[in-house]
């Protein structure tokens, strides 16, 4: 179908400007003059009072599918992200079977391709057995980059990742730790690869663990030196190889110092930090309870403040969510040692973004956080990120004169409460296309799935 995006504000490369855009073939076919008449066979897309904002990535997604259905699987979570104007989701590998050789992924693949709303990248898992044949095979299958959490074993009898600082038994395999990347670094930097990090020290964690019934519990369990240390060791890793290296939810001012002192090191770092850490603190916990159990965990306002700085100065490049859904079962009306970790995010994304931006004073760098950024850094640019001729025309048409008050009532993704639940922002999501095809309108989700595609990067 030919799309003409007509009577809306624009951001183009060079800024918001008044244009219509049109749409041929899925794809943005020109930047038009609003008073110039696009072909006749058009269907005109009224967008008078709107924005149209590029399509937002989330870099990092845990859709659980396949092995959880019970708490979410690519149609739900792909109905959410085209409610929030997400037309990009990026998975993590963490499913089951753990996403670690290029059959798996294939697999994967297949599956989540026949459920996907909107287009998708997949992320492979590193385990401390990953050699460079396997991580070459992952890479050659189309894996967006390479994950690995640090602290998390691989169980052999289902093939799952588990976390386990306490390694015992036949049945698990040992985490990756400093010395599996320090090994495949180099074999990863001449592919090209980019190389995602859960960023938390495991042995901090370990000797730190202890009975959780308080927040401050919480908090001692997996202190931000954890953080602070892993990151450093990871931009030695990359000063040293050439590493391209994502820290995934940077949560702390210590995490944060120890990135900028390796980047000044010469480490190729990209950081990624998630809007509960730049919403919330603990003083939110009396409010939400289990529904801030995640990690790592929220922490302090003065972490809040320097993650925000910190982006607002583009040390931070990136905005994802760790999308993270769970049953009620496993989070609602539970202690925090017994809340499963974790929270749905994906639908809140752009507009928490935006709202923040105007909070800070510039509105328009929100989508450079969740749509430019991710696309530059996971190599979908310029196919996705922008709204330039011949990319994707993934479009949301957001309502700057509405307010949105995120509500279980309103979520898309199978758990419905999460950590921003009762966050007001000033603006909504009216429609959402997806190369040019209608996902979402007026508050409900329009199509069928597996129309989405698999992307893979441009390395």
């Amino acid at each position: 179908m030919t799309l003409l995006v007509r009577g809306g504000l624009v951001l183009l490369p060079r800024g918001p400007l008044p244009r219509s855009l049109l749409v041929e073939a899925g794809r943005i076919a020109a930047v038009l003059e609003p008073e110039l008449p696009g072909p006749e066979q058009a269907a005109v897309v009224d967008a008078t009072g709107l924005w149209v904002l590029p399509g937002a990535i989330d870099a990092h997604v845990h859709g659980r599918d396949p092995g959880f259905p019970d708490k979410e699987d690519f149609a739900t979570l792909t109905a959410a992200a085209a409610a929030g104007g997400v037309t990009t989701v990026v998975d993590m590998p963490n499913t089951v079977p753990a996403v670690d050789s290029a059959p798996v992924l294939e697999a994967k693949a297949e599956l989540v391709g026949r459920r996907a709303r909107i287009d998708f990248g997949l992320w492979g898992v590193v385990r401390s057995s990953t050699d460079a044949d396997a991580a070459r095979g992952l890479l050659s299958a189309g894996a967006v980059g390479l994950k690995a959490y640090l602290g998390y074993a691989y169980r052999r009898s289902d093939r799952s990742l588990v976390y386990s600082p306490e390694v015992q038994g036949p049945d698990l395999e040992t985490p990756p730790d400093y010395s599996t990347l320090s090994r495949l670094a180099p074999e990863l930097a001449a592919l090209g690869a980019l190389l995602a990090v859960h960023a938390e020290d495991a042995g901090t964690l370990l000797a730190r663990a202890r009975a959780i019934v308080s927040y401050e519990d919480l908090l001692a369990s997996r202190p931000e030196e954890a953080e602070a240390i892993a990151v450093a060791a990871l931009g030695a890793i990359s000063a040293r190889s050439g590493l391209a290296v994502h820290i995934a939810h940077l949560s702390s001012a210590a995490g944060l110092e120890a990135a900028l002192a390796a980047r000044a090191g010469g480490a190729d770092l990209s950081l990624e930090t998630c809007p509960q850490y730049l919403y919330l603190t603990q003083a939110d916990h009396p409010r939400l309870g289990s529904l801030m159990r995640m990690n790592p965990p929220v922490r302090r306002e003065e972490d809040r403040a320097a993650l925000q700085a910190a982006l607002w100065r583009g040390e931070i490049e990136i905005v994802a969510t760790d999308h993270a859904p769970h049953t009620d079962g496993q989070k609602l009306g539970l202690g925090l040692a017994d809340a499963h970790p974790g929270s749905p995010g994906v639908q809140t994304l752009y507009l928490s973004c935006l709202e923040l931006a105007r909070r800070l004073g510039d509105v328009w760098r929100a989508p450079r956080w969740v749509s430019e950024a991710p696309a530059r850094r996971l190599g979908l640019w310029p196919r996705k990120g922008t709204l330039d001729v011949g990319a994707d025309a993934d479009l949301v048409l957001v309502d700057p004169h509405a307010c949105t008050e995120v509500k279980a009532e309103g979520m898309f993704s199978r758990q419905r409460h999460g950590a921003l639940d009762g966050q007001a922002f000033q603006f909504a999501v009216r429609q959402v296309y997806a190369r040019g095809e209608l996902v979402f309108s007026q508050g409900a989700v329009v199509g069928e799935p597996g129309r989405g595609q698999r992307l893979r990067p441009q390395r």
